[in-house]
């Protein structure tokens, strides 16, 4: 029967490897270039590390207009003119999930697939 020191031991490794993996993955760089898609094109793309002041443009299409507000470090659609906003609603974007706007076949995400998307088609 292994002893209860043994299991200290062995719970405080698992433990301590659990922490440093967890800061090694927070302390990666994270990229803070993001593309944006118009139809499955390419049609810019923004490092969020320069930016140093709120700024907003307009992006428009056959399809119809949206709005992208930047701030130092994110980006996200503040105004569209689709019925349902569901970009809107996204909020600021995270590594988590591309904004997507389907009415008007947008796509934004960070570079590199952070989303797994590429782009919107239909």
């Amino acid at each position: 029967m292994v002893k209860t020191r043994t299991w200290v031991i062995i719970i405080v490794l698992l433990l301590a490897v659990s922490l440093g993996l967890t800061l090694w993955l927070w302390s990666r760089p994270r990229g803070d270039v993001v593309n944006i898609y118009q139809d499955g094109e390419l049609v810019r793309t923004i490092d969020l590390s320069l930016v140093t002041k709120e700024e907003s443009f307009d992006l428009e299409s056959d399809y119809g207009r949206n709005t992208i507000l930047l701030e130092p470090g994110r980006i996200r659609v503040s105004d569209a003119d689709c019925p349902d906003k569901v970009c809107v609603d996204s909020g600021w974007l995270t590594g988590a999930a591309p904004i997507v706007c389907l009415p008007h076949r947008l796509v934004i995400e960070f570079a590199g697939g952070r989303g797994n998307i590429d782009a919107v088609t239909g």
